[in-house]
């Protein structure tokens, strides 16, 4: 297992800065995902890891090898795309064999490598079939059975499951982490679906324009995001805008002014020293809130129902606030949704569960 270390990795294409001072530890056997919108260098770091890029300034070593101007075909890394680049003039068998081929392995060595490959994605009944003859589901175990064929050091992944519909995707995701697991790869996954990393990694990172703006495990990034771009991208949220005014009796807990009312938050951030008078935006998620008969003296929003959606296992609504605006929350199992007419709900929270971050971005 092989470890990847990039540092102070920076791209640009035509002037525009694709990535900006990229510095990361992906540990060795560690499916490692890298999350973020469209156009946030995802894809672009992704290719730097494979050789098809190289970079403007900064250096990418696997282990204790500098393979930052490598070409990609002595990398001993294997590359899963989004269309999954199969032949579909070819066999599955073929297209399996494809990567020993070009290696000059000895045919009868491809034939039990083949066979062991697609027993290994559960394909093995599938080898003579042409890829046109087979699903969408089937195609992806076929491509990732090519990439592991190779045996390589690391194995990169291209939003393999973008094109699969829902069930089959939480099938398929689950399957990846077991291969991966099992062949003892260190792996690199891209995807802009925070589900898909929240479930399977077990480290990642939250790219925007091309800068890593925070890694952690998927608890550390849902539960103590550390901007607010984070907190937004990781999952729906709520926030509330506000004022420090001291610090509490408990540790790590602050004292918030806002227009509900007092909160206290804690801050996840630890290159931040938080001070009275600093503006702060709360970001509290949807499940953290609960209903009660009486208003509290923190950590309270009072308002009416305006919509609610049911979705079978949970309940969503929208609390309109005079004092903050639409609040969103949400129920789990619900029996009975509430209605939305005149009567006043109150929303309180716990103070674990509120996140100060800081208004602006540290730069």
């Amino acid at each position: 297992m092989v470890p990847i270390t990039l540092s102070n990795v920076s791209k640009a294409f035509g002037g525009v800065a694709a990535l900006q001072d990229v510095s990361v530890r992906i540990e060795p056997g560690e499916l490692f995902f890298l999350l973020g919108p469209s156009g946030c260098g995802k894809t672009t770091l992704l290719r730097h890891l494979a050789g098809f890029y190289t970079p403007d300034s900064g250096q990418i070593f696997f282990g204790d090898r500098d393979v930052t101007r490598t070409p990609p075909h002595v990398r001993n890394t294997a590359m899963m795309f989004q269309s999954y680049a199969l032949w579909p003039h070819l066999s599955v068998e073929k297209n399996v064999a494809f990567g020993l081929e070009e290696r000059k392995v000895g045919r009868d060595e491809i034939e039990d490598q083949v066979k062991a490959a697609l027993e290994m994605v559960k394909m093995g009944d599938y080898g003579n079939r042409k890829i046109t003859q087979l699903s969408g589901g089937q195609q992806q175990r076929v491509a990732l059975a090519r990439a592991l064929i190779v045996r390589p050091d690391i194995l990169l992944l291209d939003e393999p499951l973008s094109n699969l519909d829902t069930k089959l995707r939480i099938e398929m995701r689950e399957e990846i982490r077991h291969l991966v697991k099992e062949s003892g790869l260190t792996a690199v996954y891209v995807t802009h679906d925070q589900k898909e990393a929240l479930s399977v990694a077990d480290r990642f990172a939250v790219m925007d324009q091309g800068r890593l703006l925070q890694v952690g495990t998927p608890h550390q990034m849902y539960r103590d995001p550390r901007s607010p771009f984070v907190a937004g991208f990781m999952g729906e949220t709520n926030f509330i805008e506000g004022e420090i005014t001291r610090e509490t009796s408990r540790l790590h807990l602050w004292a918030v002014q806002t227009a509900s009312g007092l909160f206290w938050g804690r801050a996840t951030d630890d290159s931040w020293q938080p001070r009275p008078g600093d503006a702060v935006t709360l970001s509290i998620r949807p499940e953290s809130w609960r209903l009660e008969v009486y208003p509290e003296y923190k950590n309270c929003v009072s308002g009416r129902f305006r919509r609610s959606i049911y979705l079978g296992e949970s309940a969503q609504y929208e609390l309109e606030s005079p004092a903050v605006g639409i609040i969103r929350l949400s129920e789990a199992n619900p029996h009975i949704l509430h209605p939305t007419d005149d009567r006043t709900y109150n929303a309180v929270v716990n103070d674990e569960d509120v996140v100060m971050l800081r208004s602006t971005e540290p730069t």
